[in-house]
């Protein structure tokens, strides 16, 4: 195998050939996960209009202290009909408009109304509990920047300002296939030297949550015809990933096969253990990535290299994988050569995240990372780190 890349740098030449995908117009209530390719703006204020925030009585600050009528009431949704007249106020319920005259609203626990009278004890401040008008966001101002993908938060704002539909990047294909004669499908028997596939399944959910449109293909036989025929019919997504067969062996023929097909292979083998023999390359606009068969190799693979490209084939403004900080209770020994992803579980505590390694750490064991709720980064270099040392991690759930 040549010079192993470093993590930062394989990571950093799969985004170098990342081309956001086109936009397209979807309609909001269908948005959600969805990265905007524009910024989104609001249609209208918001409120558009000044408004109560409590329930109460609105009515001049100069009124107070003091014992006022009530002349009308206003209720959510229904304008007051005329303005508030002068040494009066008006019963007001919250999100009603403040109506023409009026410049505090006085909340009704701090307040008593008695026969169409309300005595206000204390003197109250101008604009107290009142929402103006664009207090939240003025018409044609940004809700959601381009590159932001949209999750609850946002789908609430934008509807709030009146944004009907927004524009965000296509959402790409991708195709998932997995190498190995010794493989079956969950549900088959087994017969002799057989295992049940996993990856296809593992690394289409990972790929799922990111935004993709992902097909599973066939399982692909140790037979050159079989990949070339797989591999072709791959290549016609955004993103093709396989799993298995990309190291040297004999029924290795994944790399061989792709670059027959006219990928360019852009690197093999990264600095990364567990996933050491990764390859990424490119057709066209096709990005192709291949992960080791091992499941918890492709687990890492996929969150690590493919699911950036995925992000950023839809805009994200950084699709970085997002590491949070921790602290690990025990020593771990760092490798000289290799970044080290070990499975841990969360612990939150009072001072922050404890992050507990699990047992079994062989790349195989995919069983004990369902155990793992984080992948826990160990840097290359000499030494250990510390119990009680900060680490950085990656959240699994």
């Amino acid at each position: 195998m040549a010079e192993l890349l470093a993590l930062e740098e394989a990571l950093e030449r799969v985004l170098g050939r990342v081309r956001p995908l086109a936009p397209e117009t979807v309609p909001l209530e269908h948005a959600a996960g969805r990265v905007v390719a524009a910024d989104a703006r609001a249609v209208a204020d918001l409120p558009p209009f000044a408004s109560s925030a409590m329930d109460g009585y609105a009515l001049r600050a100069s009124d107070t202290p003091g014992a006022l009528p009530v002349v009308f009431r206003v209720a959510a949704g229904i304008p007051a009909a005329e303005a508030l007249p002068a040494h009066a106020a008006a019963a007001i319920a919250t999100g009603g408009v403040v109506p023409e005259g009026a410049d505090t609203v006085v909340p009704i626990e701090n307040a008593g109304e008695t026969n169409g009278r309300v005595e206000i004890p204390d003197a109250a401040a101008p604009g107290a509990h009142i929402r103006p008008r664009g207090g939240d966001v003025s018409a044609g101002q940004t809700v959601v920047d381009a590159g932001r993908r949209l999750g609850a938060a946002q789908i609430g704002a934008l509807a709030a300002a009146g944004v009907p539909h927004v524009d965000c990047a296509r959402r790409p294909t991708v195709a998932v296939l997995a190498t190995g004669s010794e493989l079956r499908s969950p549900g088959e028997h087994l017969g002799p030297g057989q295992i049940y596939e996993s990856n296809r399944v593992l690394i289409a959910t990972v790929l799922a949550a990111a935004g993709a449109v992902v097909e599973q293909l066939p399982v692909v036989a140790d037979e050159p015809d079989a990949h070339a025929r797989a591999l072709d019919q791959g290549l016609a997504a955004d993103v093709l990933v396989s799993s298995g067969g990309v190291s040297v062996g004999p029924h290795d023929l994944v790399r061989q096969t792709a670059e027959e097909l006219g990928v360019e292979e852009v690197f093999w083998g990264v600095a990364v253990k567990p996933g050491k023999p990764v390859s990424f390359g490119v057709r066209g606009d096709t990005l192709v990535f291949g992960l080791p068969g091992n499941p918890v190799s492709s687990l890492v693979g996929a969150l690590l290299f493919v699911r950036p490209a995925v992000l950023a084939l839809q805009g994200l403004a950084d699709p970085r994988p997002e590491l949070e900080s921790g602290r690990t209770p025990v020593a771990l020994r760092r490798n000289a050569a290799r970044d080290e992803f070990l499975r841990a579980r969360r612990r939150f505590e009072d001072d922050g995240v404890v992050l507990e390694p699990v047992s079994g750490q062989e790349s195989h064991m995919i069983v004990r990372a369902a155990l793992a709720d984080a992948l826990l980064h160990v840097p290359r270099g000499s030494g250990e780190i510390a119990p009680g040392a900060s680490v950085r991690y990656l959240a699994l759930a």
